[in-house]
């Protein structure tokens, strides 16, 4: 495959969190794998240091560390919306390539 044709696949998304500090996630999702994580709104050390730490993983992987973990006293945290909003690309990435 080609660079072109590899380059079509990366898929550009955001994200409206619900319960959290921060607003909005931005990321990319190229097939499975997600990279250029970016939070906007919340403690800026962790909005920091998750983008880090996922940088290069796979939705699943995303999901399996970061789902159902909590801020103090919210039934979520940022990290627990990360693992939302790249189940939600992931879908949407699947639905962009099948149309």
């Amino acid at each position: 495959m080609n660079f072109r044709a590899e380059m079509r696949k990366i898929m550009k998304y955001s994200y409206r969190t619900k319960g959290t500090c921060s607003q909005k996630i931005d990321l990319e999702i190229n097939g499975n794998v997600i990279t250029n994580v970016k939070f906007y709104g919340g403690c800026d050390g962790n909005l920091k240091a998750i983008p880090a730490l996922v940088n290069g993983m796979t939705v699943d992987q995303i999901v399996e560390k970061c789902s159902g973990i909590q801020c103090g006293f919210k039934n979520t945290s940022c990290a627990d919306q990360l693992a939302k909003a790249v189940l939600e690309a992931r879908e949407m990435s699947t639905k962009s390539t099948t149309v």
